[in-house]
């Protein structure tokens, strides 16, 4: 086989140039599109379930919420194996398939089951809903923020609802996840003797809350020309507006939330924190999309948060956009890849010139390397493998092995030559 492939090669030479020429050119083309990212994927495909249970103990969610997702999620074809974790208002189900199962269709069939059942939880409780589908590293990029001038409650409203969006409509970004500061919000706290003199319960207070802070719809007007919308804007924006919610109605005055409560703006009870270089401020962990290029994503976020810089010099913010970037590693390693190339075809063109003095060797050495390097990139690409750390340290090993095989190969093809010529 391997005669007849070389008989081949020496009498078609020119098909083989070509052959190489397009090799080279399609090899380099695809690899500027090939796929980067921090390591393979290590790991059996899976899927977190979490599902909110607020106020319930850590027994109540195992009990009531966990047990129903797990036997809803049982049965899943090509499911290998289920872990829960049930803590106070949360339950975390994740679900691990068998190796080489299509994530994407057991992401579907675990859908279908969890909406059948959602109704079937007690009330109040969330229903489930998937995690991201994110990459086996999942880790992207960390920026933080801080602030001279902003207080912490005003820092995190900055990150979650003008930060946040901006860096989740990045294309490859699977989802942001934030830390530190202070949540928002508004806290009603009831006052017994109040409701016992005004003959209410924590129920009226509950709904008149919730009266307060929706917006429904108002319906519509019908005339003989033309139907009006009607727009409601009663959404309270402020601690005061909430307090003149009204609870109760009487014949002659009407009872209102401050009368039997006392309603401030507080920050959110908090489950941990964030130091930025050593200064409280907000963390945002960004998490890339299953398959997404980790290297051109990265750059995407970057460039982001560099259009953003102005907002930020306005706003009083300081951003630290790299404290944690895997993209490094990608670029660490196609750097050295590209030094060990170059050295490598130097050291080969250089040696073969030196002992052998004859130009066509070396050149046939010198183009040896990156067409094996290319062409192992396009088997990648074929069967849907990444470039990545192993892998890319894995060719620069490649390159001594393909580097010892030309020089010696070529080294003892030109000697027998030279041996023939001259019994000639």
């Amino acid at each position: 086989m391997l005669s007849r492939l070389v008989h081949f090669s020496l009498r078609h030479r020119g098909l083989v140039v070509v052959l190489a020429l397009l090799l080279m050119g399609f090899g380099s083309y695809m690899a500027t599109r090939a796929s980067l990212d921090v390591f393979p994927e290590f790991v059996q495909p899976q899927v977190d379930i979490q599902t909110e249970a607020q106020g319930l103990a850590p027994e109540q969610v195992e009990q009531l919420v966990t047990r129903p997702v797990e036997t809803a999620v049982m049965g899943t074809v090509g499911l290998e194996s289920v872990r829960s974790e049930s803590i106070q208002g949360l339950s975390v189900i994740t679900a691990v398939f068998r190796e080489g199962t299509d994530i994407l269709q057991a992401r579907q069939n675990l859908s279908e089951r969890l909406g059948e059942m959602a109704g079937q939880l007690p009330a109040g409780v969330g229903s489930p809903k998937m995690s991201a589908l994110t990459s086996s590293t999942m880790d992207l990029l960390k920026v933080g923020i801080v602030s001279d001038t902003k207080s912490p409650r005003e820092l995190r409203t900055f990150a979650d609802w003008t930060l946040r969006p901006r860096l989740s409509a990045v294309p490859g970004v699977a989802k942001v996840t934030t830390y530190g500061g202070e949540v928002r919000t508004f806290q009603i706290q009831a006052l017994p003797e109040k409701l016992k003199a005004f003959d209410l319960t924590l129920t009226d207070v509950l709904t008149a809350a919730r009266l307060a802070t929706g917006v429904r719809g108002a319906g519509f007007i019908e005339t003989a020309n033309q139907r009006m919308a009607i727009e409601t804007q009663g959404q309270t924006m402020t601690a005061e507006e909430l307090g003149k919610a009204v609870v109760s109605q009487g014949t002659t005055s009407s009872v209102k939330l401050s009368d039997v409560a006392t309603v401030t703006e507080a920050a959110k009870p908090q489950f941990g924190d964030a130091c930025i270089m050593g200064r409280p401020g907000v963390l945002l962990a960004m998490a890339g999309q299953f398959g997404a290029n980790t290297l051109e994503t990265t750059r995407a976020v970057e460039k982001a948060l560099e259009d953003m810089q102005p907002l930020f010099e306005t706003e009083g913010i300081k951003a630290y956009p790299r404290l944690h970037r895997p993209a490094t590693f990608i670029e660490n390693a196609l750097t050295n890849i590209r030094h060990a190339l170059a050295l490598g075809g130097l050291f080969v063109g250089a040696v073969l010139l030196f002992f052998l003095r004859d130009w066509r060797t070396a050149l046939i050495s010198f183009l040896a390397i990156p067409l094996s390097l290319l062409a192992a990139l396009l088997i990648f690409q074929l069967f849907g493998a990444t470039l990545n750390t192993m892998t890319l340290g894995g060719f620069a090993v490649a390159i001594g092995v393909v580097v010892d095989d030309a020089i010696i190969d070529v080294e003892n093809i030109l000697r027998r030559l030279r041996e023939n010529a001259a019994s000639a």
